[in-house]
């Protein structure tokens, strides 16, 4: 078995657990920006619409926050499930150093 690759592959994992959480902050950072959009853009204008566009901004950072939410956790579950796999290659490296 070679050392090298079970190294590799945790560090992919590690990776790709680092990419979840950056997805799921961008996800999250623009939930934010238009939620302050739709606070904001009452207060800017006077627009006799602008409470329909103030909720229009609110309702789109609450799906965006839903959706990253989602998206987070689906992926979460898949990597703890190729986590689990590579789990084989982690018993044989031990297996290999006892010898």
């Amino acid at each position: 078995m070679n050392k090298d690759l079970i190294l590799r592959e945790r560090l992919a994992l590690q990776r790709t657990i680092m990419a979840n959480q950056s997805t799921f902050l961008a996800f999250l950072r623009t939930a934010m920006y238009f939620l302050v959009a739709g606070i904001s853009i009452n207060h800017l204008t006077d627009v006799k619409s602008g409470a329909l566009i103030e909720y229009s901004f609110m309702a789109i950072a609450l799906l965006l926050l839903g959706i990253g939410l989602a998206n987070f956790l689906y992926h979460r579950r898949k990597i703890k499930q190729s986590e689990q796999h590579i789990g084989d290659y982690k018993m044989a490296y031990l297996e290999e150093d006892e010898d």
